[in-house]
This record gives C-alpha cells, structure tokens and sequence, in this order.
C-alpha cells in the first residue's frame, strides 16, 4: 500500500488485542479491513507478541505495522516477521546506536519506518528546552530522529507529530510540512470517547486535509478500533479524498414545517440502509415543499407530506408511497437506482407522481408559507408595520 506522492490518503487503525492471541487478534484485523481500514498497526511489545507477528503478517488483508516502543530489538525481531513497517517512537527509543541499528535492518528489509512522535512521551531534554510539547518541540524531534535514519541512508519514512490538544497538533504538522517532503501521518493522539474525541480529530485532521498536509490519516478514539476506520473512511470521502463505498445520509435538521418525526425517519434509513453498504447519497427531508428541490444533488432521498412519502431520485419525484411505507419504499428504490442506474429509474417513475408532489407542496405552501419567499414577506410585513 503506498503512502505519499499521488497514493490515495489511506486511513489507519491499531488492534486492541493481545498480539500473541493469534486468532483474535486477526479477527479484529479482518473486523477493520472491512470497515475501511486501508493499513492496521499492531504493538510488539514482547517476543510472543513478535511470534504472533509471523502467523499474523501472511494472513492479514492489509499491511500490518508493527508499533515499537523501549525495545529496539523487538523492531529487528518484526522485521523477521515480515511486518510492512514499523513506527517508532523517538521518546522512548533514545540510543543513537539502537535507532541506527533499526534503520539498517529495515533498509535492508526495504520497510518504511514512521517516526511517530507523540507529546505525552517526547524526550526529557526537549521538554527541558521549551518548557512543554510546544509544536516546536515536537517538530525538532522528529527532525533529530529523521537524521540519524538519514545517515545511514534511509529515506522511507513517514513522520507523525501528534498533540492531544487540537490547535498544537495543526500547528505542529503545520511547521514539520514546511520543513521535509516525507509523508505526514495525521492523527490527534488520545482524542478520548465519543463524542468528544471525533469533534477532536475531525477537527484537527480535516484542517489539515484542506490545507493540502497530510498522506495516511488514524482517529485515535476511546471505543471499538472499528469505529475509528469507519469514521476516517468516511470523512475522506466527505472531503472527496476517497471515493465512495458506503452510505452518505443527509437529512434536515427538522422544523415546525415538517410532517413527520425526521429524526426517527432519518435513523430508520440509516440503518436499513448501512447493512446493504449501497455507495450512494440518500436525503430524508421533512416536507415536500423544499425537500426535493433543497437535496436535487441526493442520489434518492424521500420527503414527506400529509401522511404520505415523495420519493425522489435527483430531485424528481418518481413515487409516492403511504407515511409508514417511507423507508422500506426508500431501501427498496435505493437498490434498483444501485443495480439499474438513475436514467432507468427515472424512467420507470409512476405516472403522475411528481405533479402529485407540486400540487401537495403548493397546497402546503399556501397553508404555511414559503421560507424561500422570506424577503418578499418580510418587505410585506414592514410595509405593514411602518404605515401610518
């Protein structure tokens, strides 16, 4: 799997098991791969945790990093294993010499290495020298290790300068990506549970992606690994940095317009139509006023209106269907658009239905207004208002 250049950004995650427990340990392997896990790290932090490396390796459906910390020899002993790369993590492996050493062997071996800097374990003379993981400590870390790789002429590296808090990780991978070429690894280290830590990763990590910084990305969450694949996968393809290959719901966010309960409807979709993994963009809208035109851009969507459902493709309406029928007629739909493409669809759309939908939104709109004729109304209002 490449990593920098032209590559896709990839998206990351790390096991939570024990690496010797084989089995379960390729389980959760397999559990990632499936959830969008393009490269999964796994820690060596003992000789049976190598040894499981080498049952692991040839069996994964990714690459496996293996994630070295004291041991340097437990780096060489992952090497043997066969391992992808390798991160290390300048804080805790100090000696020039073990780092050198590493560095050959993997030159040898033709593997990448990440030096994996971190702000809760960077070393006790740069603390020393800046007072606190300031992004410039960071940075000079990562630059020192990256020169003692460098030496002994490696360049296969990829670099991480992770921060717990936001605004000091964007500033770090800010600073290290004026100064080398290598690939960055984004990630906000120890962003905690949800919902807390994914605002925290988005936030630093899709900043960054907008900049133009950043190759391979991890959401370093405290839940199920599973969930940080699925939420980096998904925001690539928010950022249109991936392409799709699972669901993308939109939905309003509700108001007294609206003729049914949207949240529930909205959750309902959701999970029917995650479990078929269609590669689409669905919207759930709360009336049929502005629903199909305000999601013209949804692959589907379905909008409501007096106890019935409006299903739309591309904003036309193709069906209308009873309220309790809305969102098996949306998974229904959805599957046909997938298998026969938009052009069928729309042709196969019921006689009569989309006229159906404009004299319902009209008769709506007369009943409640219009908001996208707020300003001709709020003039109206002040004409009122300002008569003598």
């Amino acid at each position: 799997m490449a990593v920098g250049g032209e590559a896709p950004i990839t998206v990351q995650s790390m096991t939570t098991t024990k690496t010797h427990d084989v089995d379960a340990t390729l389980a959760q392997v397999y559990g990632l791969h499936g959830a969008g896990a393009d490269i999964v790290r796994i820690t060596c932090n003992s000789v049976e945790a190598a040894e499981g490396l080498a049952e692991i390796v040839p069996r994964s459906p990714v690459p496996i990093i293996a994630d070295i910390h004291f041991q340097y020899r437990l780096a060489l002993a992952a090497l043997e294993a066969g391992v992808a790369g390798l991160r290390l993590n300048p804080g805790n492996i100090r000696k020039p010499e073990h780092i050198r050493a590493v560095a050959r062997a993997a030159r040898d071996h033709a593997v990448p290495i990440r030096v994996g800097v971190n702000a809760g374990s960077l070393d006790k003379d740069l603390l020393d020298k800046y007072g606190s993981p300031v992004p410039e400590a960071l940075v000079e870390s990562a630059l020192q290790e990256i020169r003692l790789l460098e030496d002994e002429g490696f360049d296969q590296i990829k670099i991480s300068v992770k921060h717990s808090n936001v605004p000091r990780m964007v500033a770090s991978y800010r600073l290290l990506s004026e100064k080398v070429d290598y690939p960055l690894h984004l990630g906000v280290t120890e962003a905690g549970p949800l919902p807390g830590g994914l605002i925290k990763s988005v936030a630093g990590i899709a900043s960054l992606l907008l900049d133009g910084i950043g190759d391979t990305i991890r959401f370093s969450l405290t839940t199920d690994p599973v969930e940080e694949a699925k939420s980096g996968r998904k925001l690539l393809e928010y950022l249109g940095l991936r392409e799709r290959k699972g669901l993308d719901l939109i939905a309003c966010p509700s108001c007294g317009r609206a003729e049914v309960d949207v949240y529930r409807v909205a959750q309902d979709a959701q999970e029917a139509l995650e479990n078929e993994k269609l590669p689409i963009q669905v919207a759930v809208m709360g009336c049929v006023v502005n629903g199909p035109g305000e999601a013209r851009e949804a692959d589907i969507g379905i909008a409501a209106g007096r106890g019935r459902g409006h299903l739309f493709i591309k904003g036309q309406v193709v069906r209308v269907v009873p309220e309790d029928e809305m969102v098996d007629a949306l998974l229904d739909e959805a599957r046909k658009l997938v298998a026969e493409g938009v052009e069928a669809r729309l042709a196969a759309a019921e006689a009569g239905a989309d006229e159906e939908a404009k004299k319902e939104a009209a008769l709506l709109r007369d009943l409640q207004g219009d908001a996208n004729e707020s300003a001709e109304r709020r003039a109206a209002v002040a004409e009122v208002a300002k008569a003598e």
